[in-house]
Order: structure tokens, then C-alpha cells, then sequence
């Protein structure tokens, strides 16, 4: 910018010192006569003259200078993105969340901007048949574009390995935002549902959340999880006129997870297995009197059809509570998942988790048990069973991008032996 400013100057300056002399050349000697002697007609008539001279004279620096005036500086790149918080927050909503914030103004929008994540895991125990190992965890690139003044693109991908040790490509997040004020947002494309608060306040990045791992019940569907934890459709979101109460909605509308069989992609990224949709409604407030806490509840309802099976009608009821401040954590959720097979039976499916911790310096130690307990006749998922346990952690903040975390999980099972595991992780964000 100053390679155009100093041109600009120097002319101006010029521009003025040229009037200065003119005045003083024209109008100097016009003084000094009229001072020493008497002003004839004539004398009149040349001051006339000269004066009007001045006149054209000032009236093309005025020309001169419109002409040297630079135009307003473009900008010269984006501006600055803000730094994912622990719950995106994006959502969090907020969350979300991943969900948007409006940009003030069209001029001060971002192009594109990507946060990455990743983590390596070495872990062992004592199931038999298992071996220790170290394990490549997810590569997560978080992109996100304020397109406009009211859209924004939110994104997730994500690079990882199977049971195979191959790597693969997952779109894990992939919307269209639309911001039109603080109480009404709408969004398409591929998201995190809605269910209770761990799902949509960490998402896919262990260098996010406190613990190694997410808590089973909100595991993602590829790892053994037992909740639609992805979906494809459309969302509205935003806050109630409430006062101090803090209260937000959410209402979901998507194809559901796959059920005809249990090796199809759970979740339905192109086509839908049935004409029915999913819905999920959910409530939470943030009240301004207890600074961190978030109390909600959430109702999620859709139809499955396996092949050859009677139709399953799913409903997952979720409440949670959790506070959550700069050095002090607690989260507890609790679920129970419905499914009635069309003139059968119906399987009820509770499950729970409460998780502490508290931060020391750079060291946060931690503590969370977890519950849940399936029918070994649940249609959708027999191979859960009864699982509970607890795990106890530590994880330790290398820097400001860099965690280490080590955590003893001891689990129970029903007519099985208990097993217990040891994991250190690494994650970090870039």
C-alpha cells in the first residue's frame, strides 16, 4: 500500500507549492506597484485579468488532485478465522456445532479456511486374542467458508484406516449454512444429529475432547456405535426469546440410517432405503445464572425395514446436563433407545455415562463411568449385550496444539470375562 501513497503525496505537494508560487509571482508585484503609486483604469483592468488567472489556476489543481486521489486499498487476503473451540463449538451448537456465526459485514467474509487434526494411539489389554499395537487415529481436515454475508460452508474430512490397515476418505461433515438471525438458522447437507450433547459438541478430532475416546453410546457407527450418529438432510436452529434462560432449539429432518442389512453403509449418503425421514427435535437452555451449564433433551424418531423382517419403528429419548468451565468438566448424559418390531416385541435399550475432570496446569486427570444395556434379542444391534465400566485418565497439555493423554479402562460384560486395557495417545491440531 505505501508504494501508492508516497506518489500521492509527493504530487500534492507539488500540486500546492506550484499555486503558492503562481500567487506570489502574479499577485507580489501587483502589491508593491498599487503600494507606490496610484491605480489607474488600466491597472484595474490587468489586476482583473490576473486574478482571473488564478482562478483557472486553482481550479486545475483541484482537477489535478481528484485525479492523484488513490482508489479505496483491496483487501489483501482473507480475515482471520477464529480457532475451534473444545466444544465448536462449533458447535458446538455453538456448538455445533459447526454451526454459523454471521459475518458483520460482506467485506470482512473468509474465502476458505481449514483446521487440521489428527492422533496415533499405542494400546493394549488383556481380551484374549488382541494384541498391542500402536494405531493411526484420524486425520481430520475442518474447512469452513463464509461465503457471503448469510451463507457459510462447514466441512469435515477425513482420512483413516480400516481393519484392513487400508486408508480411506470419509465426508464426515458436509453443509450449507444459512444465517438469518440469532433465532432462525437453516442448514443442508450432511451433519451430526442432534442427540444429546456429546455428538454435536466434539466432533471427529481426539485433540478436542478430554478422554482418548468418545463414550460408547456415541460412538461413531463405523467403530460399533449403536446411535444414528450421522444423517443427510436439512436442520433449523437457533435461540427462543427466553431472557436469562438461555433457551435454543433444534428440529432435524434426514433419510435415517440403513437397516436392510447389517453390511450396508449405515448411514445414506445418496439414496434412501424407504420414503420415510427421520426427525429429531431438541431443547437445551444455558442459563446467564449458572455460567458452563447446558441442560437439554431430545427426541429422535424413524422407521427401519430390514430385509426380509417386520418393520422396526426406532425412538431414542436423550437428556443431558453438563457444565463445563476453563478448569472444571462434567458431563452426564443419559438414553434410552426404542425399538418395536411392527406385532412383536419391544426392546428398550438404557444406557448412560457421567464424566469428571478438573485441570492442574497443564494436567488434566479425569474420570467417567459408562452403562448401557441391550436385549441379546435387540434386532438392530444383538451383539452389544450389557457393558459398563469405568475408565481413568490423565491427560497431560505438551503445548498449546500437542496432548498426551494415558487412560485404564476396565469394562464388564454380561456371561463374559471383564476386560481391562491400557491406551497413550497423541493428538495435536495444526
Amino acid at each position: 500500500m505505501q508504494s501508492f501513497a508516497w506518489p500521492f503525496v509527493s504530487s500534492r505537494k507539488m500540486l500546492t507549492g506550484v499555486t503558492v508560487s503562481l500567487l506570489g509571482f502574479l499577485i507580489l508585484p501587483v502589491m508593491l506597484f498599487a503600494r507606490d503609486s496610484a491605480v489607474t483604469d488600466s491597472d484595474r483592468e490587468a489586476i482583473k485579468v490576473l486574478l482571473h488567472r488564478v482562478e483557472q489556476l486553482e481550479a486545475r489543481v483541484a482537477q489535478l488532485e481528484a485525479q492523484q486521489k488513490p482508489a479505496p486499498p483491496a483487501q489483501s487476503g482473507p480475515a482471520p478465522a477464529q480457532t475451534p473451540a473444545p466444544s465448536v463449538s462449533e458447535s458446538a451448537p455453538a456448538q455445533e456445532s459447526g454451526r454459523m456465526m454471521e459475518p458483520e459485514r460482506m467485506e470482512t467474509r473468509t474465502l476458505m479456511q481449514i483446521r487440521g487434526f489428527g492422533d496415533m494411539t499405542f494400546h493394549g489389554s488383556d481380551l484374549r486374542g488382541t494384541h498391542t499395537g500402536f494405531s493411526l487415529g484420524q486425520l481430520n481436515l475442518f474447512v469452513t467458508s463464509d461465503i457471503s454475508e448469510k451463507f457459510r460452508l462447514l466441512s469435515e474430512i477425513v482420512f483413516e484406516a480400516d481393519p484392513t490397515n487400508n486408508f480411506g476418505v470419509d465426508i464426515e461433515r458436509l453443509l450449507l449454512q444459512y444465517s438469518h438471525n440469532d433465532y432462525f438458522n437453516f442448514a443442508v447437507g450432511r451433519y451430526h444429529t442432534d442427540i444429546g450433547f456429546y455428538n454435536t459438541a466434539y466432533h471427529h478430532s481426539a485433540w478436542l475432547q478430554t478422554a482418548v475416546a468418545r463414550p460408547f453410546l456415541f460412538q461413531f457407527e463405523d467403530s460399533g456405535g449403536i446411535l444414528p450418529i450421522h444423517n443427510v438432510g436439512a436442520s433449523v436452529y437457533g435461540q427462543i426469546p427466553s431472557g436469562r434462560l438461555g433457551l435454543h432449539y433444534v428440529a432435524e429432518v434426514g433419510n435415517g440410517r440403513a437397516s436392510h442389512s447389517p453390511l450396508a453403509e449405515p448411514v445414506q449418503n445418496i439414496i434412501d432405503e424407504n420414503n420415510g425421514k427421520s426427525i429429531n427435535l431438541a431443547l437445551f437452555a444455558r442459563p446467564n445464572a449458572v455460567h458452563g451449564l447446558q441442560v437439554g433433551f431430545s427426541a429422535y424418531h424413524d422407521g427401519l425395514q430390514p430385509v426380509g423382517a417386520a418393520r422396526i419403528g426406532e425412538t431414542i429419548l436423550a437428556a443431558h446436563a453438563v457444565l463445563q468451565r476453563p478448569n472444571f468438566e462434567w458431563l452426564s448424559e443419559a438414553l434410552v433407545i426404542r425399538h418395536a418390531v411392527d406385532g412383536g416385541h419391544v426392546f428398550d435399550t438404557p444406557g448412560f455415562y457421567s464424566q469428571i475432570s478438573k485441570v492442574f496446569g497443564p494436567y488434566r486427570p479425569y474420570f467417567r463411568y459408562q452403562y448401557v444395556n441391550a436385549s441379546d434379542q435387540e434386532p438392530v444391534f444383538p451383539f452389544v449385550g450389557l457393558q459398563h465400566g469405568p475408565s481413568v485418565g490423565l491427560r497431560f497439555d505438551a503445548s498449546e496444539a500437542v496432548a498426551l493423554k494415558l487412560q485404564y479402562d476396565h469394562a464388564n460384560y454380561r456371561q463374559q470375562q471383564s476386560v481391562n486395557g491400557l491406551e497413550l495417545q497423541f493428538a495435536f491440531t495444526f
